[in-house]
C-alpha cells in the first residue's frame, strides 16, 4: 500500500532514503493465536468482487488520525487491512512505522492475519523488527519499526495492522494519500485540534475533498478508489494519487508550543533561512582552498566549475540528527564539512555556497524533489514537499549556460547539483529539470521553474564505418559522442559498475542488432569538458541474409539507440512525458563485390509539436550511406494526442527496421 512515498508517518528529510527492504526482516511468525478486534473483523467481512484478474490486492480500510494538543504534543494513529487476492498480493502483508527518535516515539504496533479458514495470528512485540531507516548513514535519528508476515499469508487472507505514535516535532503539516497501487474501498484522515484552532486542506489529482467538520474535528474520507497505475513515460504514482496536504493553525493570539505554520512560500524560505544561513562559515583554511582552485582572472563560469566539482569530490555520507526539530532541513556548519570531506545533499550545497562566498561570488541554497520533476505543487507551501538540496549561484550577463534563470530580485542564477557527481556546471539532473523548486533566500526566496536544457545540449552522434562480405558477414567501427544528459547516462554506465560488467551492457547492445557479433574493442573515454566518447569494435558471421544465393537483405539501422521509446498500449490515461534530447547517426556501409542495391528504403521525414524525425538512405561510391536524426522537445503531451505520439515513434520504429536489398550482379 502507498508504496511511492514516505506518507503521514514522518515528515520528510532532505536526504536520499534507502527503500526498505523486506528480504532481511522476513520470517515466519509462530505467534499463538490471538483474536483480531471488532474494526478488522468487520472489514474482513466487506464483498470483495469483480477485480480484475492482475489486482493482487485490495484495500479494505485505511484509517488516519492526528490529534493535536496545545502544548505541541501530536499523537498519529492508523488502521489498515488488506485483503491478499494472489500469491503477488502476500508482499502487503507488511507494515513499517516511521519515527525520529529525538521527538517521537512508537507508542503501540500491532498487527494480525486473518486465515480463509477464520484462524487468527496475531503479531506483537516478539515479531517487530526495529531498524535504521538508512544503513549508509554515519549517524540518523530516522528509525523503522516493521512488521513482516509475508510468509503467513496466503490469497483469502486480511492483514491488519494498528499503530500510534507520539511526536513533538516542529512540524505542522501532514499529506494524506487515499488512493494506493490497489484498489482502496474507504480511506480516511482524521484531524482533531484544540479549540479555536483550525486545518485547511489542498487537494490534488480529484475534485476538491471537503471536511466534515465537527467541532475541532476535521474528517476527509473517499471511498470505492481504483489503483493509480504508472504507465511508460508517465507521472510517477505519487504525482496521481488522489491526495490532500492538510496545514493547522493556532487560535489568534493562543499561547502554544506547536511548531511553525506556513502561509506562504515567503514563511517557507524565511523559516529555512533562519536554519541555514548560520551554517555557512568562511575559516581561513576553507578561504584559502577556495581561492586555490580558482584563480581571480579565470572566467565566471570557470571559477564556479572548479568550486563545483571540488564539492562533487566530497563524499557523500550523512549525519541525521534533530531531524524532528528541523536539523533534517539544517546543513552542518560548512567549517565542519570542509574539514572531514562528507556530508549529505545539503551539507555539499552549504560547501559550495561559503567558497563561493571566499571568491565573493553570491549563492542560495535551493530545496526541490528529487525524483519527480511532477511532484512539488505551488498550492501547498510546506518543506515538506522537498526531500533534496541544491545551489543558485548568481551570474552576470557574460555569463552563459543552459541551466540559468531570471529571478524577479535576485536576477540571473546558475542552477546546479554538487550531490550529482556525473552532471558538470552548466547542466542539471533530468529528473530534476522542470520542477518546481524553493530559492531560500530570506524575504526574497521563491518557488521557481527549474531549467529544461535544449536538445542540443543532450545529444549523441553517431558515426559508424560498416564492411559487408559477400557472405553476409559484417565487421564494424562505432564512435559515439555524447554531451549534457546524454553524456550522464553514458559515465554513469562506466562509473558505477567494474569494468566487466560495463563491457558486457555495450555487448548486448550491439548483439541485439548483430546477432552474434563478437565485440574486439570497447574504449570509452570521459572528457574533462564533460562530454562522453565511446568507440567500439565488433564483426558478426551473419548479419545480412542471403535468399536463394541471389539476394541479401540487411537493415541499414545496425544497432538501435539505446534509449528508444516503446509505447504499445493502444489506449492510455495519463500524459506521456518527453525528456529534451537529439539524436544524429551516419552509417557508411560498404557494399559486398558482385552485388548491387535493388531495393531501398522510403526516406522518412516526420514533425510533430513536440519533435521531428528523419530518415535516408543513398548509394555513392560502393557505399550505402544511412543516415538518421531526431529532436525531441522536453514536452508533456496529453492524454488526447496520444494516438499522434504513438503514431510518430511507430513510424520511428518502422524506419528503423525497414531493409535494404542488394541483387547479385
Amino acid at each position: 500500500m502507498k508504496q511511492w512515498k514516505v506518507i503521514f508517518q514522518s515528515a520528510p528529510i532532505i536526504i536520499f532514503l534507502c527503500l526498505l527492504s523486506g528480504g532481511s526482516c522476513n520470517r515466519t511468525v509462530d505467534a499463538a493465536s490471538d483474536d483480531a478486534p471488532a474494526w478488522l473483523r468487520q472489514a474482513a467481512s466487506i464483498p470483495i468482487q469483480g477485480y480484475d484478474k492482475k489486482v493482487n490486492a485490495v484495500v479494505l480500510v485505511d484509517d488516519g488520525t492526528l490529534k493535536v494538543e496545545e502544548d505541541g504534543r501530536v499523537t498519529k494513529g492508523h488502521r489498515g487491512a488488506v485483503r491478499i487476492l494472489t500469491r503477488e498480493g502476500r508482499a502487503e502483508a507488511r507494515t513499517r512505522v516511521i519515527y525520529q527518535t529525538d521527538t517521537e516515539k512508537v507508542r503501540d504496533l500491532k498487527a494480525w492475519l486473518i486465515r480463509p479458514s477464520g484462524e487468527v495470528k496475531k503479531y506483537g512485540k516478539e515479531q517487530i523488527a526495529d531498524i535504521s531507516l538508512a544503513d549508509d548513514d554515519v549517524y540518523n535519528e530516522s528509525r523503522v519499526s516493521v512488521i513482516i508476515a509475508d510468509n503467513d499469508a496466503e490469497p483469502g487472507a486480511v492483514f491488519g495492522v494498528e499503530w500510534t505514535t507520539e511526536d513533538r516535532s516542529v512540524f505542522t503539516q501532514y499529506p494524506w494519500y487515499f488512493q494506493s497501487d490497489n484498489p482502496v474501498v474507504q480511506s480516511r484522515f482524521v484531524v482533531t485540534l484544540p479549540v479555536g484552532w483550525r486545518a485547511e486542506a489542498v487537494t490534488f489529482n480529484h475534485p476538491k475533498i471537503e471536511p466534515v467538520v465537527s467541532g475541532s474535528t476535521y474528517t476527509w474520507e473517499l471511498k470505492d478508489l481504483p489503483p493509480v497505475e504508472e504507465e511508460p513515460s508517465g507521472p510517477r504514482a505519487g504525482s496521481l494519487a488522489a491526495s490532500i496536504a492538510v496545514s493547522y493553525f493556532p487560535a489568534p493570539n493562543a499561547r502554544s508550543a506547536a511548531g511553525r505554520s506556513f502561509e506562504n512560500w515567503g514563511d517557507v524560505s524565511r523559516w529555512l533561512t533562519e536554519l541555514s544561513e548560520p551554517q555557512a562559515v568562511l575559516d581561513d583554511a576553507l578561504a584559502t582552498k577556495a581561492q586555490s582552485l580558482s584563480p581571480r582572472d579565470a572566467p565566471e563560469l570557470d571559477r564556479i566549475t572548479a568550486i563545483g566539482r571540488y564539492v562533487q569530490g566530497v563524499h557523500y555520507i550523512a549525519i541525521q540528527t534533530g531531524i524532528g526539530r528541523g536539523g533534517g532541513y539544517r546543513p552542518h556548519l560548512s567549517s565542519e564539512v570542509f574539514s572531514k570531506s562528507y556530508g549529505d545533499c545539503k551539507d555539499k550545497a552549504n560547501l559550495m555556497k561559503a567558497m563561493l562566498k571566499a571568491l565573493k561570488i553570491p549563492s542560495y541554497l535551493v530545496t526541490i524533489y528529487s525524483g519527480d520533476p511532477t511532484s512539488v505543487r505551488e498550492e501547498w507551501p510546506s518543506p515538506q514537499q522537498f526531500n533534496h538540496c541544491i545551489i543558485a549561484v548568481k551570474v552576470s550577463d557574460d555569463t552563459r549556460a543552459a541551466t540559468i534563470v531570471n529571478h524577479p530580485k535576485l536576477g540571473r542564477l546558475l542552477i546546479f547539483d554538487p550531490t550529482d557527481e556525473d552532471t558538470p556546471v552548466g547542466d542539471l539532473p533530468d529528473h530534476e529539470q522542470g520542477s518546481l523548486a524553493l530559492i531560500v533566500a530570506g524575504d526574497n526566496g521563491a518557488l521557481m521553474r527549474m531549467p529544461v536544457t535544449p536538445p542540443e545540449s543532450n545529444r549523441l552522434e553517431r558515426q559508424s564505418e560498416v564492411s559487408l562480405a559477400s557472405t553476409g558477414a559484417i565487421t564494424g567501427k562505432i564512435h559515439e559522442h555524447t554531451l549534457g544528459q546524454a553524456a550522464v547516462t553514458a559515465r554513469r554506465e562506466l562509473k558505477h559498475r567494474p569494468r566487466a560488467d560495463y563491457v558486457k551492457i555495450v555487448e548486448r547492445w550491439i548483439t541485439r542488432g548483430v546477432n552474434g557479433a563478437s565485440v574486439t574493442k570497447v574504449e570509452p573515454t570521459d572528457n574533462s569538458d564533460g562530454t562522453f566518447d565511446l568507440n567500439v569494435e565488433f564483426s558478426g558471421a551473419a548479419y545480412a541474409q542471403l535468399m536463394r544465393d541471389r539476394l541479401m537483405i540487411f537493415k541499414p539501422a545496425v544497432v538501435a539507440r539505446r534509449d528508444a521509446l516503446f509505447l504499445t498500449e493502444k489506449t492510455r490515461k495519463h500524459p506521456v512525458i518527453l525528456d529534451s534530447q537529439a539524436y544524429s547517426e551516419t552509417v557508411r556501409i560498404k557494399l559486398p563485390p558482385g552485388f548491387d542495391v535493388d531495393e531501398l528504403p522510403d526516406a522518412t521525414k516526420l514533425t510533430a509539436a513536440f519533435g521531428a524525425y528523419s530518415a535516408a538512405c543513398e548509394v555513392k561510391e560502393g557505399f550505402l550511406i544511412f543516415k538518421r536524426e531526431m529532436t525531441i522537445k522536453s514536452a508533456t503531451v496529453p492524454v488526447d494526442q496520444y494516438a499522434a505520439v504513438r503514431s510518430f515513434f511507430e513510424k520511428i520504429r518502422a524506419a528503423e527496421q525497414a531493409p535494404v536489398v542488394l541483387a547479385r550482379k
